[in-house]
């Protein structure tokens, strides 16, 4: 069967089309990929997602499966968008959460 793995971040993406035994797991795939070495990445940290929903690494794979490989969120996005919130009452915000002044 064939099925994707995907690594992407801010700056790169990478992806990777596998053919692999029906019974393949997402661990099966993860291994193969190669992407865990390529990209230097620590396995007790990496969350594995079927079409954007976590699974465990023995989670079955089937034909098409996209099989994401993703880090875990450093910030909780509610806090984020307290904190952009507060700037723009303050002055204006830029994208990056830093405010900026109209001179």
């Amino acid at each position: 069967m064939k099925v994707d793995v995907v690594y992407a971040t801010a700056g790169a993406q990478d992806c990777v089309a596998l053919e692999l035994p029906e019974n393949a797991t997402a661990a099966d795939a993860l291994r193969v990929s190669g992407l865990v070495a390529a990209w230097k990445l620590d396995l007790g940290c990496l969350v594995l997602a079927l079409h954007g929903r976590a699974v465990p690494a023995d989670a079955r794979l089937a034909e098409g499966d996209r099989l994401e490989l993703l880090l875990p969120v450093t910030a909780d996005p509610k806090d984020v968008r307290r904190r952009r919130a507060s700037l723009r009452s303050r002055g204006r915000a830029t994208a990056s959460g830093t405010p900026t002044t109209n001179r």
